[in-house]
This record gives C-alpha cells, structure tokens and sequence, in this order.
C-alpha cells in the first residue's frame, strides 16, 4: 500500500529539518519495486524511496535489500567517478512506518525509459558512458572493499551464507531461487529436480578463476539517468547488487537491451567465447529469466505471464540439455 501524503511529510521532516511551508513532493513513476517520491523543499531536491513491506511476495535476495544501499552508496562515490546519489537518511528499524525507507540527493536528469524518441539521438553516447561506468564498478572486489575474499549477496541484508568460491555461491543462489519458484508452484517437483541437476552437471564450467567484483545486475532504461545535454547524470537502484562474476552481469545486460556495440565500446573489454562461457551464459540468463515466475504471481496475479516465463526458461534449459 502507497503512504499517504501526510506519512511522507513526516518521515521527510524527521530527517531534513526543513521548513515545512518548503515541502513539496510527488510520486516518481519509474521503478517497480519500491515506492518512491520525488522531494523539493528549502534544504535541497531529494528523492524518497521506501521498501515494500516484508510480507509482500519477495525472492530470498529482495528481502531488505534496500539495507545493503546506504554501504554502496559511500563506496561507490569514494571509489569511481560514477555519479550515485548520496544517501542522507535512513531507517530501518520499523518503528515509525514497518518499512525500511531512505532519503538520497536528487541526481540531474531523467530515466532514459522516460524519454521520447526524439530525444534519444545520442542513444550510442549514453550507451558508451554507461559502459565506462559499469568497467569502473566493476573494478571494486571484495577483498580490497570489504577486506574479504567472499562470493555472492554479501550486502547488510545478509539473504545467503557467503561462499567461499563463486562456483559455491552460483549453486547457492540457483537453488534459493529455484525454492522461490517452487515456493508458488511454477515448477511441478519433477521441473526443478531437473533444472538443480542441469546445474550439476555443467557444474565444471563454473570452476575458473573469478574475482568477486561488485555488479549492479539491473542495469536497464529506467535506471539510467540523462542531463539536458545527453549525458549520463545517474545510475541507480543498487538494491540488487552482488560480488561475484562479471559474466552475470553480462547476462542481465542482454535480456534488458544494454547490450549494444556501443556499450561494448565504452566497457573497453571483449567478453569470453569460449565453449565453457556459452554454457555459463545461458546458466545466468536462465538465473535472470526465472524470477520473473514468482514475481509474475506474487506481484501481479499473473498466472498467465509466470506460463511465458516458463516456457521461455524451459527453452533455454533445453539448450543445455535439459530432458523431461
């Protein structure tokens, strides 16, 4: 359920001292996960966003992710050049709304999913910026970050153990999300035996030299901001940031339309096309195509679309052999 104005005015007032006759917001209508607001008042522009609550239908790593947020803010922006919001203010204690909430500096511009064709002539050039800055995020690793040579969701939310070796952390974040798609009865028993032993099986391909670097993995249009000038002014939304391989990441950027020669340009590295790689590929955008079954049902009631979804990962899982 959205806030009313009135609970909005006081969570803002809370943590902005500002006068309240300066109070203005209104609700921001990109993003799909968090309620979010839009804030001007005589301390600045700020942007609200609050967490569902727990109850709402979640995968194991969406649970209180907004909590790894305020971390990754200051990291970024004292580690790269990528534009991220500051993160003010903060709450997670439930005490006032039984949601976790936060406040961040307004960053210039506007989601690219917003923008009208027109308006997309420098299309290229944001695409090539956006993959300077995600070469940079991904120059950030665990060991020198954190102090820890660790694998997977390794934010304050704390969704999984964290794993030793990336191999170990794939297998952990496969099957808790294969218990999030059972969990609503996307899978019979006999789908998701299979889909645990596909892993199994091409498990060696997994066991090569990764770095845990930090990746984003929700990259898309309506998290990345542009100036008036066509620049790019913000990314946004690192709830679902984890450390691990940088192919993944890859993966999410192809299903979501990033991945564009002129990004490739901007990211200065060519990917791996190796056998070993194509099997990891499919394993990862198979990891990204799945959550939208439980999503589909809880979020939406859509029975229907988690049947698409469905049949979309069973395709890919057939690919790597996959036999029911």
């Amino acid at each position: 359920m959205r806030l009313d104005t009135d609970t909005v005015r006081s969570l803002l007032l809370r943590h902005l001292d500002a006068k309240p006759s300066s109070l203005r917001t209104s609700p921001i209508g990109t993003g799909k996960h968090n309620d979010s607001w839009w804030v001007e008042c005589d301390k600045g522009r700020f942007v609200l966003r609050v967490a569902p609550p727990d109850d709402t239908g979640l995968l194991f790593y969406e649970r209180r992710m907004m909590r790894q947020e305020p971390e990754l803010h200051a990291l970024i922006r004292e580690r790269t050049r990528i534009p991220v919001a500051e993160v003010v203010a903060f709450d997670f204690t439930h005490s006032l709304i039984g949601r976790d909430y936060l406040i961040m500096t307004a960053l210039p511009g506007r989601a690219v999913s917003e923008l009208r064709a027109s308006e997309r002539v420098g299309h290229d050039h944001v695409l090539r910026q956006t993959g300077g800055y995600l070469r940079e995020l991904h120059e950030l690793t665990a060991d020198v970050c954190l102090g820890r040579r660790e694998y997977g969701y390794l934010g304050a939310h704390q969704p999984m153990t964290p794993q030793p070796s990336w191999t170990e952390a794939f297998r952990v974040m496969w099957n808790r999300l294969l218990d999030d798609v059972v969990a609503f009865g996307c899978y019979a028993a006999r789908e998701v035996d299979a889909m645990r032993d596909l892993l199994e099986r091409h498990v060696e391909c997994f066991d090569y030299p990764v770095e845990p670097r930090l990746l984003h993995m929700d990259v898309w249009s309506e998290n990345i901001l542009v100036d008036e000038r066509g620049n790019v002014s913000g990314l946004v939304d690192f709830d679902r940031a984890l450390w691990g391989d940088v192919e993944i990441e890859y993966a999410v950027l192809d299903y979501c339309g990033i991945s564009e020669p002129a990004f490739w340009e901007g990211y200065g590295q060519e990917r791996d096309a190796s056998p070993s790689a194509r099997v990891r590929q499919r394993f990862y955008l198979l990891y990204e195509v799945q959550k939208y079954m439980p999503i589909a049902v809880w979020r939406q009631g859509g029975r229907a679309a988690a049947e698409r979804y469905k049949r979309h990962s069973l395709a890919l899982a057939s690919e790597l052999g996959l036999s029911l």
